[in-house]
């Protein structure tokens, strides 16, 4: 009796799954054998830390353990056994203008020898202000050390302001961990995210739910009458990246101002567009706007401001408060080396020039994956938005966060990005997310794109 032939593996995004597995186990192997150093220093100091990392993310990373940073300059990482590395992710944007941009680390230094922390403002407290309103907008401005921080007090602000209880997120949204944003869809209702560690309020009477792109949806909600205030980010970036559909944030805009809910934009990944971030560059108008990451060039900040008219808004229900905690603060935040960098980083760094330069860069970045992606006939396609480019693992362009969830391929992912540092490219470990700083040469991008292509050579070989 003849064999029966042996069935074709499993495609998982438009490879092989014998191939996929093949690929992630070598390059797996491949990253532990070529660094000795930094297994050897993890054994020897790790367990100070749960679960061997100082934060939970970072065994995010899909190699088989963390690699240990010795230096970071530019758009370079080295790391501890030697490895120079063209970093890509930089720091999930937090480092999104480079590592250490001279003006601002020119700044640490100088406000280093004058103080860390006084709860008091400074003169670059008051040129920060100036330069954050030349950049961003006429909005009255507080400063945070988080975005998360930023978007839980801008929240707190809309409800105190509305005297409304919710506010309207979209489905598969990144507002870092402000509870309130950590619901989801299913089966057309707002649900509690079930993966939340510990949680015990019932967020659906804090937050309604909504596909983004959805304006139909967005009216529903708003005429509840329950919605503060809708907080978005201008383009989805935590899932597989969603592009607003044409007129979309016209009708946010219309809609918040029709239902009297406040609209909340969130730039703390779409900086990346262009001077000003997304709302700048596509002339939006929100009532309370949120930056953060970037904005210092590096050092921890977050800013958050509001129209005067809301200001005026919030300094009224401010007044008429009983006395004691408002709920919003955190005691270092707004501290002088903040107000430091914020105004080196405005003035010297984040310029019309070195956007240039990041969108350039970004737009070879974008078209060099794109044709690679082409010539494999791979299912996948590339988004970009300014500096920030994904290539993503399915067919699109993707309209909503439920699509985008359904894009989201872990495994190949994993074996990507670790093929990719490899071969000396650092992407971020969420997603397929790259930036292109004003320290990154053509030359690094021409290796990233070389880089991918081998990869996919392997990947999609004879199919």
């Amino acid at each position: 009796m003849s064999k029966k032939p042996a069935s074709r593996s499993k495609l998982v995004a438009g490879v092989r799954r014998d191939r996929l597995e093949a690929l992630a186990k070598r390059e797996q192997s491949r990253f532990a054998q070529s660094r000795p150093k930094t297994h050897a220093a993890l054994v020897a100091g790790a367990d100070t830390y749960l679960d061997g990392v100082p934060l939970h993310w970072m065994k995010d990373w899909p190699m088989p353990f963390p690699m240990l940073v010795e230096e970071a300059k530019g758009a370079h990482i080295t790391d501890l056994d030697g490895y120079g590395i063209d970093d890509f992710c930089l720091g999930d944007t937090g480092s999104m203008f480079g590592h250490s941009p001279a003006p601002v680390a020119k700044a640490i230094r100088k406000q280093a020898r004058r103080g860390l922390t006084y709860m008091l403002p400074t003169e670059d407290a008051l040129e920060a202000g100036r330069r954050l309103t030349e950049r961003f907008g006429n909005f009255k401005w507080q400063i945070a050390t988080t975005a998360t921080d930023a978007n839980r007090f801008a929240v707190r602000v809309a409800r105190a302001v509305t005297g409304k209880p919710k506010i309207l997120v979209f489905n598969g949204c990144y507002h870092g961990t402000i509870d309130d944003a950590m619901v989801e869809l299913k089966d057309g209702k707002t649900i509690t995210r079930p993966g939340l560690l510990g949680q015990v309020a019932d967020l659906t009477q804090l937050a309604t739910c909504v596909e983004f792109n959805d304006v139909a949806g967005v009216e529903a909600a708003l005429k509840t009458g329950e919605i503060a205030a809708i907080l978005t980010e201008p383009v989805m970036t935590n899932s597989c990246m969603v592009l607003p559909d044409a007129g979309f944030h016209d009708a946010l805009r219309t809609l918040s101002r029709r239902y009297g809910a406040l609209l909340i934009i969130d730039e703390t990944h779409t900086i990346s567009s262009g001077l000003g971030g997304y709302t700048r560059v596509h002339s939006l108008s929100p009532d309370m706007f949120v930056v953060g990451k970037c904005v210092a060039g590096g050092m921890p900040t977050s800013v958050w401001g509001m129209t005067p008219e809301v200001a005026d808004r919030y300094i009224e229900a401010n007044a008429k408060r009983k006395s004691g905690h408002s709920g919003m603060g955190t005691t270092l935040s707004a501290n002088p080396m903040q107000f430091a960098c914020l105004r080196a980083n405005l003035s010297d760094v984040m310029t019309a020039k070195n956007y240039a330069h990041m969108e350039n860069g970004a737009r070879r970045l974008s078209e060099g994956l794109a044709k690679v992606i082409a010539r494999h006939k791979a299912p996948w396609h590339v988004v970009r938005v300014g500096a920030r480019v994904e290539f993503i693992c399915a067919p699109g362009p993707l309209k909503n966060g439920s699509e985008a969830a359904h894009a989201h391929q872990p495994e190949v992912e994993a074996a990507v990005h670790t093929a990719l540092l490899n071969r000396g490219c650092l992407i971020a470990p969420f997603h397929n997310m790259m930036l292109v700083s004003p320290a990154t040469k053509k030359r690094q991008i021409d290796r990233l794109i070389a880089a991918f292509d081998e990869i996919l050579t392997e990947l999609f070989q004879d199919a």
